[in-house]
């Protein structure tokens, strides 16, 4: 892994170096020396004090109600600081318990899952469906329970380029399965399946009605998986 320095970790590292582990759709990953933490970081969202400030609460206050959504045992803390980055301008840092030996549904080996191991990971996604769909009941809202993933800065940038919309369109609705999530992971002990990224969609009314009702679609291929899944058939790849 490569370690990324920069003024912006001051608040959890002391020589400002962190080990990029990972990213996705809007955010860049890393994790802190002593692999204690891990600290997400918008690079998009940077710039003046009160408007970091101003996200970094709506940030915060969707992340407590997709919490509320899911549960405790589905879900882990997630903590947002305002900072500045080398460049002089004011970002948020999203820090959360780094999980130890968890794995994002995404690497997971199914095929080397026992029966009674893919029955516990089929229930716990049974669960969490059942619960967005709840949520989104009461506030036509639900988290991300799918996500992207990007090998740099560079490549998230081309993904979301304008011409690269009929591939985010074919992911979105073919390519990506819940058994294949990026935001969901298995604990170390492979007993509670967690969501990890707690980011609100920031689009307009319209966009998020399309979104969630495809979303809400979607579900039922996944369980369609689930149960395949629970019966020994082999996972799709996902995107």
């Amino acid at each position: 892994m490569t370690a990324y320095a920069d003024e912006v970790f001051a608040p959890v590292d002391r020589d400002h170096a962190l080990e990029r582990i990972a990213g996705g759709n809007e955010s860049e990953v890393y994790r802190t020396d002593d692999a204690r933490y891990v600290v997400k970081l918008k690079h998009d969202l940077g710039g003046e004090l009160a408007e970091a400030v101003a996200w970094a609460r709506r940030m915060r206050a969707a992340a407590e109600r997709y919490a509320r959504c899911l549960g405790p045992r589905h879900t882990i803390p997630s903590f947002y600081v305002v900072t500045r980055d080398s460049a002089g301008r004011a970002q948020v840092l999203v820090i959360q318990p780094f999980v130890d030996g968890g794995r994002p549904l995404s690497q997971v080996d199914y095929a080397a899952l026992g029966d009674a191991e893919r029955a516990a990971v089929a229930a716990e996604l049974e669960d969490i469906i059942r619960r967005a769909l709840a949520f989104y009941g009461e506030t036509g809202s639900m988290p991300d329970l799918y996500g992207r993933t990007s090998a740099s800065s560079a490549e998230r940038a081309r993904l979301n380029a304008p011409y690269m919309l009929p591939w985010r369109l074919w992911s979105f609705i073919v390519r990506r399965n819940l058994l294949r999530s990026h935001n969901l992971m298995l604990t170390g002990d492979a007993r509670r399946v967690v969501l990890i990224d707690y980011d609100l969609v920031r689009k307009g009314r319209l966009y998020r009605l399309v979104y969630y009702t495809v979303r809400r679609a979607l579900f039922w291929r996944d369980r369609a998986l689930l149960w395949w899944m629970r019966r020994g058939g082999p996972v799709p790849k996902g995107a």
